[in-house]
């Protein structure tokens, strides 16, 4: 009875904003708030639609946010628990750039191999069935059905300082990690570099494979409920992930090795400062425990998703 009594009081006390972006940001960073939240508001939105995802083709669209929390401050953390993120468009879109890609050749650095041929994928998207078919053009299987894993490609708050960052970049202010991890049931924790948060998000994916090898993953439009909270007097370095397996950290970098470093050495200082683990213990555990996945190879920096199983916590 006291737990149902503290749920429902709980549930009292949690705003609800139903919010139809209109303004698409085209970078991560301080600016004027499109809305402004208390701490424990569930916000029902959606991310922008693009011509980008049409059978037309066009511009990718830019970011949802800045949404400033009240009360958030550069000593605490800014929790993003992912209620839901659905498709709500009947196509996604995929392609391959000649410059682009964890396998194609790099804009910045000359090559003797030539360009990879640009293309492009759309894909038919059942919302109620949740698959997504396209055509294979010149293979024998002609055609392809996958089931649907909906993520938020980018969930961020604005960097330090004056910095600014286009929609490609993550960091440790989260960004453009591409991470299938951040989906329905996860929980989010970002540093805080600024009073107020100024939370983005955008770029759904109907689906991604880990790495976002050729550079896409199914892009589409999004219906997004999130809950926005505060954790006080809590700061931490890089972003936190939680569902009910894991405990994660994301770390983005170059070369790849450094974003793997940032993420597990996180994952041990969350590891000691909330669970009670010795540096060296925990070091030593994740050496037979610890996962970890490549989130994606293919923006300004890769990011590496570092995970401790929670079975391994203790009790």
């Amino acid at each position: 009875m006291l737990l149902a009594s503290l749920l429902a009081t709980a549930a009292l006390m949690q705003d609800t904003v139903r919010f139809t972006p209109t303004i698409q940001q085209p970078t991560f960073a301080v600016r004027e708030p499109v809305l402004t939240v208390k701490p424990n508001t569930v916000l029902i939105s959606r991310t922008h639609f693009g011509p980008y995802y049409t059978p037309e083709d066009g511009a990718f669209p830019g970011e949802v946010g800045p949404v400033f929390v009240e009360g958030a401050t550069t000593n605490d953390m800014l929790v993003v628990e992912i209620i839901k993120v659905r498709p709500n468009y009947k196509y996604a879109a995929a392609k391959l750039y000649p410059d682009f890609g964890g396998l194609a050749a790099d804009a910045r650095v000359r090559m003797l191999n030539d360009p990879n041929p640009g293309r492009r994928y759309l894909w038919q998207l059942d919302t109620v069935a949740m698959t997504g078919t396209t055509t294979l053009p010149n293979s024998r299987m002609k055609q392809v059905t996958v089931d649907l894993r909906p993520m938020l490609g980018r969930v961020a708050v604005a960097p330090r300082g004056g910095e600014a960052f286009t929609g490609l970049w993550p960091g440790n202010y989260g960004g453009n990690m591409d991470a299938p991890e951040v989906k329905e049931g996860t929980t989010v924790y970002l540093p805080i570099f600024h009073d107020g948060a100024y939370f983005y998000f955008g770029d759904g994916h109907a689906r991604q494979g880990q790495g976002e090898v050729a550079g896409t993953g199914l892009e589409t439009s999004m219906d997004v409920v999130i809950r926005l909270d505060v954790i006080k007097g809590k700061p931490i370095d890089w972003p936190r992930l939680e569902d009910k397996d894991y405990i994660m950290v994301a770390g983005s970098a170059r070369p790849l090795i450094d974003a793997f470093r940032l993420a597990h050495i996180e994952l041990i200082e969350w590891l000691e400062q909330d669970y009670g683990f010795d540096k060296w213990d925990a070091y030593a555990l994740l050496g037979q425990v610890a996962e970890s996945s490549v989130a994606n190879i293919v923006d300004p920096n890769y990011t590496v998703v570092a995970k401790f199983p929670k079975r391994f916590l203790p009790r």
